[in-house]
């Protein structure tokens, strides 16, 4: 597993403070760039993550919180390609929880999407979700 990059998208809905979207993103992932963006009379905050360094704190409280078989399968079932799409609820992330959830409906705010990209996604699932975090 060569390179890693990704980019973590987040709706902010006219209701949400931005700076708990924020601490939400910054309690599983180390990014490079935050940046605030809209789109189609839509706001966003995009995170962009470099390396292994930006995964740290994610593949730690996989195992904090012991849920590194039920992460195995959601980011398998998530692979496509190079990458990795998977989603989080943005709630549960900002009291620095790990809940994984679907695209729509099951986070009432919407998620966090985080799309990871590398030469091989196994790898990299390994790498976050074995117990002993060694690369």
């Amino acid at each position: 597993m060569n390179e890693i990059s990704g980019i973590i998208t987040v709706e902010i809905n006219p209701t949400e403070n931005s700076e708990k979207i924020e601490i939400a993103i910054n309690n599983f992932f180390d990014y490079t760039s935050l940046n605030a963006v809209s789109k189609l009379e839509k706001n966003y905050i995009i995170a962009e993550i470099e390396g292994r360094e930006g995964l740290t704190k994610f593949s730690e409280r996989l195992r904090q919180e012991r849920i590194l078989n039920i992460a195995r399968k959601v980011l398998i079932n998530s692979v496509s390609g190079n990458s990795i799409t998977f989603y989080l609820n943005k709630q549960v992330a900002y009291v620095n929880h790990i809940s994984f959830c679907e695209p729509e409906s099951e986070s009432p705010l919407g998620p966090i999407r985080v799309e990871l990209r590398c030469d091989d996604p196994n790898q990299l699932i390994n790498w976050l979700t074995t117990t002993q975090n060694k690369f």
